[in-house]
């Protein structure tokens, strides 16, 4: 398993990100090798994030390579790169 954190700027409001979020979130729910996801707001204005937990290193690489993936940062208006981190979970704390 991979966790993946991603944290951005967002020229939207709160408001405007939750909503985009909530419209997107069946297409993430439709993929299966995505275990959860955690949708996150960080201390700074306007940084927002998301929190993923893969199965595996191939299904985050075909994501990566997907529309969905592609079309994150119009759908939410993120100014500059966003900061990405993968790594390996070595055991969950619960089953």
């Amino acid at each position: 398993m991979l966790a993946q954190l991603i944290k951005f700027q967002s020229s939207l409001t709160e408001e405007d990100v939750l909503a985009v979020a909530h419209a997107r979130a069946p297409e993430f729910r439709a993929i299966p090798a995505l275990l959860q996801k955690y949708y996150l707001k960080f201390d700074e204005p306007n940084i927002y994030g998301g929190f993923y937990i893969w199965d595996s290193a191939q299904a985050l690489a075909e994501y990566r390579q997907s529309e969905l993936a592609r079309t994150i940062p119009a759908s939410y208006r993120i100014a500059g790169a966003p900061q990405v981190t993968v790594s390996p979970i070595l055991f969950p704390l619960r089953d």
